[in-house]
């Protein structure tokens, strides 16, 4: 089962049966690892989905036509570079979802096609327990408020009275300026007591800066980037 069924890593030709059983394998694994994606993420896109169900087959066919040859595993290294070079920067997770496919086709490529098996399903159960769990939860309930104040108050301690009465946690993430020097705005990360005590707590916030804008809002995806 962990044996390779392609004869050598350095012949010079392909037995078609043999490609064509990792070619299938490659095929059927690439779909099971976008259904997995697809079940444990709440937005996906389909031309995303049905790249990682095809990256498995073009991984193992640029192995196969590599087949040990120095030369060209170097110009495949460089092409692959150039698109990494254009493409746009994905979350953790969609940049996880892709060198799991390509560990796949890595292993059917070279005629691992057990091995693949076993890989797929082990990472695929262990990504679905992980993702459904609350594993690495800790920012679970924990929101961002960018409040406006003018110039001639001190945001330093002006909400503490408030802060300590409704919020578990919280800590200034940074301060700007904003409308010409004359406001600044302050980003605080928060953790509510109770959930439902966010208009309260926004309600009186506006009491104490005259009415200025107030955003609470959940904490922005774009940590999750690598």
């Amino acid at each position: 089962m962990l044996t390779s069924i392609l004869e050598t890593t350095t012949t010079t030709s392909l037995d078609m049966g043999s490609m064509a059983l990792c070619t299938i394998v490659s095929l059927v694994l690439g779909i099971a690892i976008a259904a997995c994606y697809m079940y444990c993420s709440d937005k996906y896109s389909k031309s995303f989905v049905v790249t990682l169900a095809v990256l498995p087959i073009l991984v193992q066919a640029v192995i196969m036509m590599v087949n040990g040859n120095l030369g060209t595993g170097v110009a495949i290294m460089g092409a692959f570079s150039l698109i990494r070079f254009r493409s746009a920067a994905g979350s953790a997770r969609e940049i996880g979802a892709v060198f799991f496919a390509m560990t796949v086709g890595l292993a059917t490529g070279m005629g691992y096609i057990g091995f693949a098996a076993i890989v797929t399903v082990v990472v695929a159960l262990l990504y679905i327990v992980l993702s459904k769990s609350n594993f690495g939860g800790n920012n679970a309930g924990c929101k961002n408020l960018k409040v406006t104040i003018p110039e001639n108050l001190n945001y330093s301690g002006m909400f503490d009275d408030l802060f300590e009465k409704l919020l578990s946690e919280v800590s200034i993430e940074k301060v700007k300026t904003t409308n010409l020097g004359s406001m600044f705005e302050v980003s605080y990360r928060i953790r509510l007591k109770d959930e439902s005590k966010e208009k309260e707590l926004i309600d009186e916030i506006r009491v104490r800066n005259g009415n200025l804008p107030v955003l609470c809002a959940r904490v922005s995806s774009s940590t999750e980037e690598l």
